[in-house]
């Protein structure tokens, strides 16, 4: 019924289990050593913002002009209605539309 998984497979899979729980758990250990003001709390606070800014622009840039539009009214929609669900939908919608119509 169910095909037979050799051991290589269960040996990687529970490897890489490892490598992740010792990983975050290295994690949570380290910050509790790390200072909780002063300059390098404001560089953590900013770190998500700029690694989702990371991760997103090179999609943007890829997309072109319509790319860099729907960024744009994504950034504009968040920031007037501080609801960043229709601010993606709003995003996804252009992209969308733009790929429907053509460029």
């Amino acid at each position: 019924m169910f095909p037979a998984v050799e051991s290589q497979v269960l040996l990687a899979v529970g490897l890489s289990a490892a490598v992740t729980y010792s990983l975050r758990l290295g994690g949570l250990l380290l910050a509790s050593r790390f200072p909780r003001a002063g300059r390098f709390r404001k560089g953590m606070d900013a770190l998500p913002g700029a690694l989702l800014f990371s991760l997103v622009l090179p999609s943007m840039v890829a997309e072109g002009f319509w790319g860099v539009v729907a960024g744009g009214l994504t950034a504009l929609t968040v920031v007037r209605t501080r609801n960043p669900l229709l601010a993606m939908l709003v995003g996804i919608l252009v992209v969308f539309a733009a790929r429907t119509v053509g460029r």
